[in-house]
């Protein structure tokens, strides 16, 4: 049950995070960021990619899969302008529904659920990576024309993707047959998001100490998890 509540509860989070103390450093944003990109990279380097080689005889197709993955997000990424790791790009002056946003994020969180039905681990890289995504993201909503209605059904909707994906793979059999390879598309996925944040998350391309620090922490956290 807490692999459905946490993702769920990740967003609940960040959105009353945004509501409650209002952010206005980016560079703040910016480290907790990072933080959640090296962590996300770790989990996926140290515990999604040994599991899907594990006992894998053609893993050639298993890598063909994450290759995909991050092509898929590439193509996910000239609908979403990014949000998946922390850019907003949509006029705030547009009172229009973000579907293309919605549904690139929609698809992304809905593949990022797959792997988490007895992952714990990987659960715990989801939720710290959605987390600052979702603050980013309110605080934009906040700030625009969009309706509080529309705001609050773009949050809800998008809440429960990540749970969906997990109950999809662990309901449906046929799906489950094919865990492994969609596991490795959302390792495709994760590898793209995790290292722009990483990028991303620099002044010009250039890592200061204090973003190093926490890229770091976030790495060894993964590991010793």
């Amino acid at each position: 049950m807490i692999t459905y509540i946490l993702p769920i509860l990740s967003v609940v989070i960040g959105f009353l995070f945004v509501l409650i103390f209002k952010p206005k450093k980016k560079k703040n944003l910016k480290l907790l960021l990072a933080f959640s990109g090296a962590f996300l990279l770790g989990i996926t380097i140290f515990e999604m990619l040994p599991e899907i080689f594990q006992h894998k005889n053609n893993t050639k197709s298993i890598s063909l899969f994450i290759v995909f993955g991050i092509l898929l997000q590439i193509c996910l990424e000239f609908f979403s302008k990014g949000a998946e790791h922390g850019h907003v790009h949509i006029d705030k002056n547009n009172t229009q529904f973000p579907w293309m946003l919605f549904i690139s994020l929609s698809l992304h969180s809905l593949i990022e659920g797959t792997p988490l039905n007895h992952h714990d681990n990987i659960l715990l890289g989801i939720v710290i990576h959605k987390i600052p995504v979702v603050i980013i993201l309110s605080t934009f909503f906040i700030n625009s024309a969009l309706s509080k209605i529309a705001i609050a059904l773009f949050l809800s909707l998008f809440a429960i993707m990540t749970p969906l994906g997990t109950f999809l793979i662990a309901e449906f059999p046929n799906l489950s047959g094919y865990a492994t390879h969609i596991m490795a598309m959302a390792v495709g996925i994760f590898l793209h998001i995790s290292t722009t944040i990483l990028f991303e998350s620099s002044e010009g391309h250039k890592f200061n100490f204090a973003k190093l620090i926490i890229i770091t922490i976030g790495l060894i956290s993964a590991y010793f998890i």
